[in-house]
């Protein structure tokens, strides 16, 4: 029983049964369940709210309440009414789906009996393949209700017609207006502050065009490597991994024209349109404007191919890019001839995801040693704004120019803690509020961009480039801008 409240409820807290498939499962543990804790602490979770975890575990509600406490508690605030209270809210069902054992699914009706007039959330935090057989079975129980959601977790198919056909599946049991796919990175601070930045300032969006800017750098890298995860990354690569979602979530909103009003749908028509404007990466333009690498071991780290796994390297692993950089472009008046340069990696120097809009120089400079302006929008680790602008330095004599950074970092500028994106996920999910979440004609808009690229690597006899771990790439990206006379943002820095 739930006991307690926090000391301020939110006026906007929803009643729900948020019941989460994989609710034992490592997204669970590290993310969602610290991000509902952080929203129940802050008032926005309703009393009455429950989090039913479904796993095959067998666990009782005890045990896996004793197992978040003893994964979860040390990774969030130490507030010991709170997390008590927080522990009530937390149940298990143990459900075989696909199996012959339905034994699961009554208990859970059970569970949810005298609470048909709840919003109900089904979080699949699982394989999309388990998507369909999980949507069936629910209706199958009689648990779907015109108050129920669906959230699905990325990644949505391995390419285009896996993915129509889970959209199919899942459609077949819930109308589109009630299926939440979920992109984490929609949920950052610095992605809601684009749309804020560019649509709530005026001097920004008269030059958000073509005549003003050179280039966009959309950049995702990372200092891990696959360690354990080999068997699941051979068959998903850097570009299903974080191309298709992520980077080209990034893109449209870096490009998108500005909606009518702030609503739902306005903007994700936006979205679509930046993706159907897209121009086509196909046959030997691929060559051309595609970069795919594989990182190679150092006396400090393993290569790929020797990254601890269950199973041995395969010709897939030989294949499987770790690393990609794509030159896009979008054709339509605003973006014509900028190109827009995606960025993502394994086993990089540094830990950044970053949104880069350089500048075009001045249309004519009186000063000597001047460079084109930079908007730097930095995700992660720390989330902030940086324009860098030319200013003089002190001193008297001759006029010397310096590059310098108007800086707002979230975490300095605002008291308020900077919430982690699942938590503002989680509250939209809760509240029925898509506008943070991929519609279907969105996510089929990306992966018809995404397919003829993965083609054409496919049945090229070539392998992915090499590139030494702990350095920015393989040579084939920095060539990608080079050959325009343009560099990545941290070899101009």
């Amino acid at each position: 029983m739930i006991t307690g409240v926090p000391a301020v409820l939110s006026p906007t807290c929803h009643i729900a049964d948020l019941v989460v498939f994989g609710g034992t499962g490592d997204l669970s543990m590290r993310k969602l369940l610290p991000a509902l804790f952080h929203s129940d602490l802050e008032g926005r979770l309703a009393p009455e709210t429950r989090v039913i975890a479904m796993s095959r575990g067998g666990l009782t509600d005890a045990d896996f309440r004793g197992k978040v406490d003893a994964e979860v508690r040390a990774a969030v605030p130490d507030d010991a009414e709170a997390w008590q209270r927080f522990l009530g809210r937390l149940y298990h069902v143990s459900v075989d789906v696909g199996g012959d054992d339905d034994s699961g699914w009554s208990d859970l009706v059970k569970m949810l009996a005298g609470h048909e007039d709840r919003d109900r959330v089904f979080y699949l935090a699982s394989p999309p393949m388990t998507f369909g057989p999980f949507c069936r079975e629910l209706q199958q129980a009689g648990l779907v209700t015109p108050r129920s959601r669906v959230v699905l977790e990325k990644p949505l198919g391995r390419d285009l017609v896996s993915a129509q056909r889970i959209n199919d599946e899942v459609g077949e049991i819930f109308d589109e207006q009630q299926v939440f796919r979920i992109d984490h990175y929609l949920g950052k601070e610095t992605v809601q502050n684009l749309l804020v930045l560019r649509f709530a300032n005026a001097f920004l969006e008269p030059i958000w065009n073509s005549l003003w800017i050179d280039h966009v750098q959309i950049t995702a890298a990372e200092t891990v490597g696959t360690p354990g995860r080999r068997g699941y990354y051979d068959h998903a690569g850097a570009l299903r991994d974080m191309v298709q979602n992520h980077l080209l979530q990034l893109l449209t909103l870096v490009a998108m024209e500005p909606p009518a009003r702030n609503d739902r749908e306005a903007i994700r028509d936006e979205k679509v349109k930046v993706l159907q404007s897209l121009r086509p990466i196909v046959g030997t333009e691929v060559d051309r404007f595609t970069v795919r690498g594989q990182y190679t071991g150092t006396r400090d780290m393993p290569s790929y191919l020797d990254e601890p796994a269950s199973t041995p390297p395969t010709e897939a692993s030989r294949r499987v890019e770790t690393f990609t950089a794509i030159r896009a472009e979008v054709k339509n008046w605003r973006w014509a001839g900028v190109p827009f340069y995606l960025r993502t990696g394994k086993r990089m120097p540094y830990r950044r995801s970053e949104i880069v809009i350089q500048f075009k120089d001045v249309p004519h400079s009186i000063f000597p040693g001047g460079t084109p302006n930079r908007l730097v929008l930095r995700l992660q680790p720390e989330e902030g704004i940086e324009l860098h602008i030319m200013a003089k330095e002190p001193g008297a004599g001759e006029t010397l120019l310096k590059p310098v950074p108007l800086s707002l970092s979230f975490g300095k500028t605002f008291t308020a803690r900077v919430p982690e994106a699942y938590e503002r996920l989680l509250s939209d999910v809760l509240a029925g509020n898509p506008t943070l979440f991929m519609r279907r004609d969105e996510v089929e808009a990306a992966w018809r961009w995404i397919d003829p690229i993965l083609a054409a690597w496919e049945s090229s006899a070539e392998l992915p480039e090499p590139y030494p771990a702990g350095t920015t790439g393989p040579a084939g990206a920095h060539e990608l801008l080079g050959r325009s006379g343009r560099a990545w943002h941290e070899e101009e820095a």
